[in-house]
């Protein structure tokens, strides 16, 4: 089965799809092998991991779509990927879709963001016209080859325009042929339950990135709202940071790592997550052939 037809299928569950964040390959092989159904590729975590950058629009398409094929190769469960505003017109959101859809993503999703664009939980946002994203949406579904890759049409003009807007908006891009609605960072828990009443029956994805704005309600909560989706974008690269602070704190500190050696995995460990043994195996088979 295709990836991006499994993805589908599993929007048509009333179980809640819960898609952690990756920034790289190895982040998205510890997603699956924590037994998650998609990994979510976060533009916000490609930028400050990839190129050491802030999330305010410095990562380029084609950087996006390499780190997105690498991931999409490293995994068997179905990616979704954040493709940012399209990157320019409706014809660049068109090569866009194109690209992404090449280097192997189920789902993306565009956002009605000006570029360039920043982190939707960062302050200064400014939105576009709604015409225009809805021309751009348009531009993306003709663009698709498969039938069932996912287009979410993401807003994020709660922070600049207003929830009700930003309601209108997703309704407007629903009718323009988004396959699921994102708005994105909705203030507190009275605001996520607004925008489940106003869209009913159809898919929703909620943004958990941890910055404030959004609550982080439990998975059980949002299933029963009626979302059926949601992304944690930045916790494995925050966890991740944290980690190594206190690795390279305490080689700085004392010389060596021992005192933290029971928080990392082992030599061993390291190798077996990325599939040496199968590797070894191959070999082995290649060899005796």
């Amino acid at each position: 089965m295709r990836a991006t037809t499994r993805l589908r299928q599993l929007l048509t569950r009333p179980r809640l799809l819960v898609a952690p964040g990756a920034y790289d390959p190895l982040s998205a092989r510890v997603v699956e092998e924590a037994g998650f159904e998609a990994v979510y590729v976060t533009g916000s975590g490609v930028s400050v991991g990839h190129l050491g950058l802030p999330d305010i629009g410095l990562a380029t398409m084609t950087e996006m779509v390499d780190q997105v094929r690498r991931i999409a190769a490293t995994v068997d469960i179905p990616v979704i990927a954040d493709a940012d505003t399209g990157y320019g017109s409706a014809l660049n959101v068109r090569r866009t879709v194109r690209e992404y859809e090449a280097a192997g993503v189920a789902g993306l999703h565009l956002e009605d963001q000006e570029f360039p664009k920043r982190c939707g939980h960062l302050e200064g946002k400014r939105v576009i016209p709604a015409e225009t994203m809805v021309a751009r949406l348009r531009a993306a579904g003709e663009a698709r080859r498969d039938p069932d890759l996912l287009i979410i049409a993401r807003t994020d003009a709660r922070a600049v325009l207003g929830l009700d807007e930003a309601i209108r908006r997703a309704g407007a891009y629903r009718a323009a042929g988004a396959d699921v609605l994102f708005v994105e960072a909705p203030v507190g828990e009275a605001e996520v339950e607004a925008i489940a009443r106003a869209l009913p029956d159809v898919p929703l994805l909620l943004n958990l990135g941890g910055g404030g704005k959004t609550p982080m309600l439990p998975a059980g909560r949002l299933e029963a709202l009626g979302f059926r989706v949601a992304i944690y974008p930045g916790d494995l690269q925050k966890a991740a940071i944290r980690a190594m602070r206190e690795v390279a704190g305490t080689l700085r500190r004392h010389g060596t790592t021992l005192p933290v050696a029971d928080r990392m995995v082992s030599f061993e460990e390291r190798f077996e997550l990325v599939g040496l043994s199968r590797f070894r195996a191959l070999e082995e088979r290649y060899r005796g052939a």
